[in-house]
């Protein structure tokens, strides 16, 4: 009998690039056991994720190289198998599910035969194949499994999307599940779910649990044991609790340090004239009303959060505001103006002062431009802001704002790390100077470290330049740091707004209550509070 259910031993993968050889994993070490759930905790370029892969046989091999190292599952070293070994294994043995299930699921099938298929390819017949997907569908919590097993991906949410793939990954009942942060950019309570499903899917299988992720809170409320890689190595382990209150190693306590929901409280600040006002916003899509009646004010260099679910309106509003759509009533009013009454020719004029930056800096940055273009084209639209003999120092002095090198320019954006591509992104709304920055869901799908310095980035421009925030997140620990006030949304209306002390110390609403006991803490103490409230408020 194997010690382990999985045990990785001295690993070690390389990959070749055109700069040279890329040492992506360094002689790593750990173990999963039967029933139990390991986190591997670490930032982008880790290695976790790459460790994963091996695990899963998906290195490509060239460019990627595994130099040492076993990888055992019940005894046996998966690569020392050959690929009809490894197939009967992968997907019926260790399955997966990854970060971002749009881009795994296939677009043009129904979801219902792709869960099929999973079953099919290991010899179940297509009769059984399909009743276990409408089944698996029906515990993962999808509704109407039957009439949603026709439907396509593009159909569902973000979150049902995500249990569409774990619904694929258990349909051969695997003995290992891994999961590569299967929570990055859900909602709050969206991601509780998805991490409680997988705890009682753990329960009932006995199925051991791999979390790769870079969510402190995630491995508070849900692992048993941790491993923490930098830099391709193992550099600490030990249980949430012991690595939480007693981390020795550096990097450890640098990411502890990191965690947002940790700081001081800010108060509101004497309230002038608003900068921006919105009066009874309505949107409508056919028949489906997106938002109702929504108001509030924002007031110079204040950040004004706005929280809630998918589909509460949130980023509805924005794009109403900055007239990416045109919303069906209300008024937008831009120091005194309504906007919503003005003409493109007007509304390019006023956008140099509203600016948006977007979730994904991947999908909002010209991939065919660098960085010097990027930020360069706001003076081209606006020539009058700045002469274009001075945009080369300029460029230089918003990358040093953004905490950049000037030898960035030169880069185009697949040539730079995540938080580097959202950093750019703010360098770009900050060339215009504008009053205010919508950010919508700015920072959630970044590292934790990587999170804390564009959020100090942001708070230090607030207070230096004075710009406003409208700040759209899920993640509240982070609008508990940075937020002055906050917008409470669900189904298109405000249910509750009020300083940040309001909301979090003494919410009014239940929906509020719930979201706030929904939010994961880095703290496992704390987060074991958030999991008894959780409880107590669904059963209430």
């Amino acid at each position: 009998m194997a010690d382990h259910l999985l045990e990785v031993r001295n690993l070690s993968v390389r990959f070749h690039t055109a700069r040279g050889i890329v040492n992506a994993v360094n002689d790593i070490s750990w173990h999963l056991d039967r029933g139990e759930t390991l986190a591997i905790l670490g930032e982008s370029g880790s290695g976790k994720s790459v460790s994963a892969s091996a695990v899963m046989n998906l290195i490509d091999m060239p460019p990627g190289e595994i130099t040492s190292g076993e990888v055992l599952f019940e005894g046996r070293d998966l690569l020392k198998m050959d690929g009809e070994a490894r197939r009967r294994i992968n997907g019926k043995r260790i399955a997966m599910i990854f970060q971002d299930p749009l881009s795994h699921l296939n677009p043009v099938y129904p979801v219902g035969w792709q869960i099929a298929e999973a079953a099919m390819c290991h010899g179940v017949g297509r009769n059984e194949a399909y009743q276990r997907a409408r089944q698996l569908m029906a515990r993962v919590g999808i509704p109407e499994p039957d009439a949603a097993a026709a439907k396509y991906p593009h159909q569902f949410s973000g979150g049902q999307r995500q249990r569409l793939m774990i619904a694929m990954a258990l349909a051969l009942k695997p003995d290992i599940l891994i999961a590569d942060e299967p929570t990055t950019a859900l909602d709050v309570t969206v991601q509780a779910e998805v991490l409680s499903l997988l705890e009682e899917l753990q329960a009932e299988t006995g199925m051991g649990l791999l979390l790769i992720t870079h969510d402190l809170g995630v491995v508070a409320e849900a692992a048993d044991r941790a491993v923490v890689m930098e830099g391709g190595r193992v550099v600490e382990s030990g249980t949430p609790r012991e690595l939480y209150h007693n981390a020795q190693h550096p990097y450890t306590r640098k990411l502890l340090a990191s965690a947002p929901g940790k700081g001081k409280m800010r108060e509101p600040g004497r309230q002038r004239a608003p900068i921006l006002e919105i009066s009874n916003l309505t949107m409508r899509y056919g028949g489906f009303e997106a938002l109702k009646g929504v108001s509030f004010s924002l007031y110079p260099g204040e950040t004004l959060a706005v929280v809630g679910e998918s589909g509460s309106g949130k980023s509805t509003v924005a794009k109403l505001i900055l007239r990416l759509e045109d919303a069906t009533g209300g008024e937008v009013r831009w120091k005194g103006d309504n906007l919503l009454q003005w003409s493109p020719r007007q509304m390019r004029d006023v956008r140099r002062n509203l600016q948006m930056v977007f979730q994904d800096p991947t999908q909002s940055l010209n991939p065919h431009m660098s960085v010097y273009q990027i930020i360069s084209e706001a003076w081209v639209i606006h020539p009058d802001i700045l002469a274009k003999a001075k945009w080369r120092d300029r460029v230089d002095e918003l990358l040093a704002q953004v905490g950049l090198k000037p030898e960035h320019a030169g880069r185009y954006p697949h040539q730079l790390s995540g938080g580097q591509r959202q950093r750019i992104a703010i360098a770009r709304a900050l060339a215009l100077e504008p009053d205010v920055i919508i950010c919508d869901e700015a920072v959630s799908a970044l590292d934790v470290s990587i999170q804390a310095q564009v959020i100090a980035l942001l708070g230090e421009l607030r207070d230096r330049y004075g710009i406003a925030f409208i700040f759209i997140a899920h993640d509240l620990p982070v609008v508990r740091d940075f937020a002055d006030r906050v917008l409470v949304m669900k189904r298109g209306e405000i249910v509750e707004q009020g300083s940040v002390r309001q909301i979090f110390e003494a919410p009014r609403e239940l929906y509020t209550q719930r979201l706030l006991a929904a939010g994961l803490d880095a703290d496992p103490d704390i987060q074991a509070e958030h999991r008894r409230k959780r409880l107590a408020l669904a059963s209430g």
